[in-house]
């Protein structure tokens, strides 16, 4: 194992324009680390390797003369595998992608190319559990234990950063993708604000294969997975921004931020939201970030919001199903997916928490059923609660919570129930509840390892910010982090 690659990317910069180490040997650490270990992981689906090495040369020869490409002239870095790489494949797991080559990049993605940065390659895409995506690739496994998942769908993402394939990743969340693969695999992750980062290019977004509309406008964002959160910070600074070719992106310029101590911060926590159970090792690390923070004089405060979390979860589902119904082709095989799925969170898990999750009950009407007024009225509900979120963090710096109610859990089938310490809970309640909520609502946040189960399995944990304040947030989680942070390498790697 070479230690460059656990090295973080802001690192490997200035290394390389210090002629510390060349772009070359970053690049062939790296390619032999992912011809080692991805075998056994999966998780580079598509590999850049001699344009990756012939890139890497060229980079070395411009740093000889004194030319700089940029804040990451020379790093290799991944792409997740839902976002157009020009030159490469994008396939995504999904039935019209398999020979599709992209002739353009994804917006996020010729950023960080302008910037200097080497495509490795591609991170694969879990299929998420609506089985949405057929599976093209074998399946990824946790670096931590094989047997685990990773999480989805930015598997490939979180499991590349922990067993040290790159040290930065372009990913995507439209209902945790990022933050739950980062704490299965305990690594750092940026959900940045609704539309502070375009999304031309992704998949969904890709109309001349996709054959539709732009249909998913709300809800999901591009953002960064990696293994610091200076790196997080770099990432944001560069893919976010307007852009032509996505006129509603709002030309936001990234806020600036005055730091400050952490005993002069105002910090919300829980371990737990009474409706939605955590397992007990993550309350206790829950638990523990609050008393250390204490320990040093911050003020921290139990608290929940006033916020309809059962509602928000409705109107999440109520918006994506129609996403989901327009962006991709009503056919038989299409239709036969989304019933499978429904009838799984319908029949699996704890009857009393299925209730409360109700996802066949509120998808069902809508796909039987689509409306222009149901959709109008799905996305003013929306509205709401991006108000009455506002709201309630208007008298907290940050707010804590867990990321799931559970760490990592084995592989199993699509939408199979999830057993948190002999109760089951539906797939998509334990995956989502502590996460849907603020894709609904559009607020930045930032996933920080914190811990580890006693069987070894990384724990980590949400940092909640005020929308279009995401260097406030990531300022402040790295303070955090310095005190509570957790971030440890899987053995073997």
């Amino acid at each position: 194992m070479s230690d460059l690659v656990f090295t973080p990317a802001y690192q490997l910069a200035q290394m390389i324009r210090d002629r510390v180490v060349s772009s070359l040997e970053v690049v062939d650490a790296y390619l032999a680390q992912i011809d080692c270990y991805n075998a056994a992981l999966n998780a580079i689906c598509i590999l850049n390797a001699e344009r990756a090495r012939e890139q890497a040369k060229k980079a070395d020869a411009a740093i000889a003369k004194g030319e700089n490409w940029g804040l990451l002239h020379g790093v290799p870095i991944t792409i997740k595998d839902y976002l157009e790489t020009a030159g490469l494949p994008t396939i995504a797991g999904y039935q019209p992608f398999p020979d599709y080559i992209s002739l353009h990049d994804a917006t996020a993605v010729a950023r960080v190319r302008a910037a200097g940065a080497i495509i490795l390659g591609k991170t694969t895409a879990t299929a998420d559990p609506s089985g949405d995506y057929q599976a093209i690739f074998p399946r990824v496994n946790n670096p931590w234990n094989p047997d685990y998942t990773p999480g989805g769908t930015s598997s490939g993402s979180a499991t590349a950063i922990a067993a040290g394939f790159s040290p930065l990743d372009i990913c995507s969340d439209n209902g945790g993708s990022i933050r739950q693969p980062a704490h299965f695999c305990g690594v750092f992750g940026l959900k940045p604000t609704d539309r502070r980062v375009p999304t031309t290019g992704h998949v969904g977004d890709i109309p001349d294969v996709m054959k539709m509309p732009r249909c998913i406008r709300q809800m999901f964002t591009v953002g960064v997975i990696a293994g610091s959160i200076e790196d997080l910070r770099l990432g944001l600074r560069l893919i976010a921004g307007s852009d032509p070719r996505q006129p509603d992106i709002p030309p936001v310029p990234l806020d600036s931020y005055i730091e400050r101590n952490l005993q002069n911060l105002r910090i919300a926590w829980i371990d737990e939201l009474p409706l939605y159970p955590v397992a007990s090792e993550i309350k206790s690390a829950m638990q523990t970030v609050a008393r250390r923070l204490i320990d040093i004089g911050t003020k921290v405060e139990f608290w929940y919001p006033k916020f309809d979390f059962v509602t928000a979860w409705e109107i999440y589902y109520k918006v994506g199903t129609y996403n989901l119904l327009y962006s991709q082709p009503i056919n038989f095989a299409n239709v036969q997916k989304q019933m499978l799925f429904l009838w799984r969170e319908a029949t699996q898990g704890d009857p009393a928490l299925r209730k409360i999750s109700h996802v066949p009950k509120i998808a069902l009407p809508l796909i039987l059923n689509p409306t222009l007024k149901g959709y109008f009225a799905a996305l003013t509900e929306r509205d709401r609660f991006i108000a009455q979120m506002d709201k309630e963090l208007e008298s907290w710096d940050v707010w804590l919570c867990p990321v799931a109610m559970t760490p990592a859990f084995t592989h199993r089938a699509k939408g199979e129930a999830v057993d948190i310490e002999g109760r089951k809970v539906p797939y998509q309640m334990a995956s989502g509840a502590y996460l849907v909520p603020f894709n609904l609502t559009g607020h930045p946040v930032v996933v920080i390892p914190i811990g580890q189960t006693k069987n070894g399995l990384p724990i980590g944990m949400q940092i909640v910010g005020k929308r279009w304040r995401e260097m406030e947030l990531l300022a402040i989680a790295q303070e955090i982090n310095k005190v509570v942070g957790n971030l440890q390498h899987p053995s073997g790697y």
